[in-house]
């Protein structure tokens, strides 16, 4: 599903134009990023919480001449999904 069928499967039950339901989109997924980017995390209960993870420098090995380098330490974006949508996934109710 890309945005755009989320966006007509949204406004499609909810009864809202698919303007306004793109706008809500979006604003959605600007404040979730700029929470989880300021170091804040996003719980919806039921659905998953978004947060940032730290990462810690390693050495890694370049596949093609096996040479080693230093991967530096990040900060990744990271998604834990919540107990009911993990059961909807797995085939609950």
């Amino acid at each position: 599903m890309n945005k755009n069928e989320l966006i007509d499967a949204i406004a499609g039950e909810t009864g809202c134009t698919k303007a306004d339901t793109g706008r809500f989109i979006d604003a959605f997924v600007n404040h979730v990023t700029a929470a989880v980017a300021s170091g804040d995390k996003v719980a919806l209960v039921g659905f998953g919480t978004f947060q940032s993870a730290k990462r810690a420098a390693k050495t890694g090995r370049n596949p093609k001449t096996g040479a080693a380098l230093e991967i530096p330490a990040s900060i990744s974006p990271k998604f834990s999904p919540g107990a009911a949508f993990k059961a909807k996934v797995n085939g609950g109710h």
